[in-house]
């Protein structure tokens, strides 16, 4: 396992070093009448620079980011958690996979096939294309960092209302750091009892009485786990500046530029319906395996106020995510025969050998990814009366393009000087090793690298909406929105059907369709302290959604998606602690089954009948909490007899879910706090065949706080628990183990 040295977190602390004296020599040479000036602006401002300024410590998770929402959630007639930079600071989260975990109803599943990084499931669906960046579609698959992350907000069951085309479970918002008028100063610096060492900056500075610019930067570079095969060198930047901040047209340009260099795991196989039983930091790889991508998002945005309740907002973003993997994992358990030759096991591994006489094949999952994409947003949000009724509207349409392309290639290598692959075949089987000793090093040489299947696609999208919130009384309120979206998709494979004998890949396919997606909600709020609402709400799955497509599905309706929600909000504690719980059923209709090979049908469904509850903030002055609960109950209600899971568990999908989080303040400078994340068991796959244990992992952290400098220690996995933390449904089920015991020591200055 590879492990920094002192010398290494020495030479991270010189990195920050610099800024920290670039920040406090801005501030000593800021002359008197600049600083006043913007402190009064930051006095003129409106809510949300109020927030800002707001305690930096609370897990309160104050106004939405979306424009498409009301910022008070208690007028969002809808589940919406909030994962704010207080409570990613505490835990020690700096993945935004860390951050979801305070959200109950997420899993995790790892890099398959032609995806990329963390893949996630939110109520039982996949939201492999409903992740978003500032309000945009974020559909590259990359590993998210969260230095340049005010907050992550996820919102509860189906929104194309609000996005388009996906959200069956919900979406994931990402909510970067803006320029503000005050000056800030954070540098951190961190490291692990792995051998991962970090810093992050983020310095922002007013250049006038209107203007900002900020920058975010990280570095890191060690192992991010306890597995044998997860080292990361990354680094990021994230500058942004402001024009006209309290005037009445304010323009905000950013941008994202990461570099990821990171290890791939693909985690364990099946044995018996579980995942094999060997040592947690056990992997499969090679030492030389590496995904690399590099990231580039840009921003515009221009908000411009024809009245004081009319807004004109225009939003365009530019995504580019280029990817280049040489990735190996476990593929089939077997056995070796008389002759030498790998011999497979029964799909999902059945064996009562012992594993000292099993054999692991090892798979390539080399390619090369480019995604880009394109979208601007129009929007215009006024307030107005109408006899008695006031109306807060919103009116948009929304332009984007999305590109992808997937050179794939493979290693044809061999198991004791026997061909693992049939002659013409791309399969990629590299080697087989011994189950309980792989003996991770160097990829074989015997096995270079061939060009396979070169996969294109392409999106266009044009949608118009109108969303109304409407106040009929002072304790009455009506929601109600809808959307159209046309969607044009095209996509090409050079290894297809017509060319590779036993391929379900399409040759060419090319789908174009519209729908009208609905939102309605119904809200009572007896007082300020009290909000119920019921709401329904729709979405679409096209065929062609990721960019890929299988023969027997181009010429499909898309799936449809509704859901039903009945919940309520509270604020306690003189309105510290935000309290929420929701009954709620979201059904997929005319799901894509498999009848008969290359045909397929939408006859199935899949139901999740589900509740789930949290409280957020102070209870006290000293003590804070976190806590979100899920349950869900989800079943494959409909599936033909050849696809075989009529009647099964969705993959991923536990019963129970628990994040929970506390600290508390010692006193003024000690803080102490810890909390379970606790997942009943659930199955790899949707045929059920393989299960994965529930686990609970608990951790803890200890802070001291000064008015410039904080120094925490978070301790992850206390009680070093065996646990699997996310799951891959291809070849039988794979499991990724999770971390064992490790901990964090960081440094933040801020100022």
């Amino acid at each position: 396992m590879n492990r920094r040295t002192p010398i290494a977190a020495a030479l991270l602390t010189i990195f920050a070093a610099p800024f920290t004296t670039f920040a406090a020599d801005a501030v000593d040479a800021a002359p008197a009448t600049t600083v006043a000036a913007a402190s009064t602006a930051a006095d003129q401002t409106t809510l949300p620079a109020v927030l800002v300024n707001a305690d930096r410590n609370s897990f309160a998770p104050g106004a939405i980011s979306l424009s498409k929402l009301p910022a008070d959630l208690h007028d969002v007639a809808q589940s919406v958690t909030v994962v704010n930079k207080a409570l990613m600071q505490s835990q020690g989260a700096i993945s935004m996979a860390d951050a979801l975990r305070n959200v109950s109803g997420v899993t995790l599943g790892g890099a398959e096939g032609g995806q990329i990084g963390n893949n996630i499931n939110l109520n039982g669906f996949s939201a492999r294309t409903d992740v978003y960046l500032d309000g945009f579609r974020d559909r590259a698959q990359y590993y998210r960092d969260t230095f340049a992350l005010d907050s992550v907000e996820v919102l509860m069951g189906p929104s194309s209302m609000l996005f388009g085309r996906g959200s069956t479970g919900g979406a994931i918002n990402q909510v970067t750091k803006k320029p503000q008028l005050k000056d800030v100063t954070e540098i951190g610096t961190a490291v692990t009892s792995n051998g991962l060492v970090r810093a992050t900056t983020d310095v922002n500075r007013a250049l006038s009485d209107t203007s900002a610019v900020r920058v975010e930067a990280m570095l890191q570079d060690g192992a991010a786990t306890t597995r044998d095969q997860s080292n990361l060198e990354d680094f990021g930047i994230a500058p942004s500046i402001k024009f006209g901040i309290g005037t009445p047209t304010e323009i905000t340009l950013s941008a994202l530029l990461q570099r990821n260099r990171d290890q791939p795991d693909y985690g364990l196989g099946p044995l018996n319906g579980h995942p094999v039983n060997v040592r947690r930091d056990q992997a499969y790889g090679y030492t030389n395996d590496q995904t690399e991508s590099y990231i580039g998002a840009l921003n515009a945005t221009v908000v411009h106020k024809l009245t004081p309740d009319a807004t004109l907002r225009d939003q365009i973003q530019f995504n580019h995510v280029r990817t280049q993997a040489v990735e190996s994992s476990p593929q089939t358990l077997g056995t070796i025969n008389a002759a030498g030759a790998f011999v497979a096991l029964p799909v999902a591994g059945v064996s009562n050998l012992p594993l000292s006489s099993l054999y692991e094949r090892i798979q390539s999952h080399d390619r090369n990814i480019s995604d880009t994409s394109i979208y601007n947003q129009t929007e215009f949000l006024d307030k107005l009366t109408t006899g008695s009724i006031k109306h807060e509207l919103l009116a948009g349409l929304e332009l984007g393009h999305d590109s992808y392309g997937n050179q794939a290639y493979y290693r044809n290598g061999s198991c004791n000087g026997k061909p693992l692959n049939a002659a013409g075949t791309t399969s990629g089987y590299i080697s087989c090793v011994p189950v309980l000793n792989p003996r991770n090093g160097l990829a074989p040489t015997y096995a270079p690298s061939m060009a396979a299947n070169l996969a294109g696609g392409s999106a266009n999208t044009a949608a118009v909406y109108l969303n109304d919130t409407m106040a009929l009384t002072p304790e009455f309120k009506l929601a109600g929105g809808l959307r159209y979206d046309r969607y044009n998709a095209s996509i090409t494979n050079t290894f297809n059907s017509k060319t590779i004998a036993g391929s379900t890949a399409l040759p060419y396919a090319q789908q174009s369709l519209g729908f009208t997606s609905v939102r309605l909600g119904g809200i009572w709020q007896p007082n300020y302290e009290q909000s119920y609402y019921l709401s329904y709400g729709t979405s679409f799955n096209p065929s062609l959604e990721q960019l890929t497509g299988t023969t027997g599905q181009q010429n499909l309706d898309p799936e449809k998606n509704r859901s039903y929600e009945l919940g309520g909000k509270w604020d306690v504690a003189h309105d510290t602690l935000d309290l929420s719980a929701a009954v709620f059923q979201i059904t997929k209709e005319n799901a894509r089954s498999l009848i008969s090979p290359g045909i397929y049908e939408l006859e199935g469904t899949v139901r999740v009948n589900g509740f789930r509850a949290g409280a957020t903030g102070h209870v006290t002055k000293a003590l804070q909490v976190a806590i979100s609960y899920s349950y869900l109950d989800a079943q494959i209600t409909g599936a033909s007899a050849a696809d075989g899971t009529q009647g099964k568990t969705p993959a991923n999908t536990p019963k129970h879910t628990l994040s929970a989080w506390t600290t508390y303040e010692l006193s003024h400078n000690w803080e102490i706090g810890g909390g379970p994340v606790m997942m009943s068991q659930r199955y790899a796959a949707n045929t059920n065949a393989v299960q994965v244990s529930g686990y609970a992992r608990w951790d803890a952290t200890i802070a001291y706080k000064q008015p410039k400098y904080d120094i925490r220690l978070n301790v992850f996995n206390l009680a070093d628990k065996m646990y699997y933390d996310a799951l891959i449904p291809s070849d039988g089920g794979r499991s990724v183990p999770g971390i064992g015991r490790s901990a964090m020591l960081s440094f933040n200055y801020h100022m």
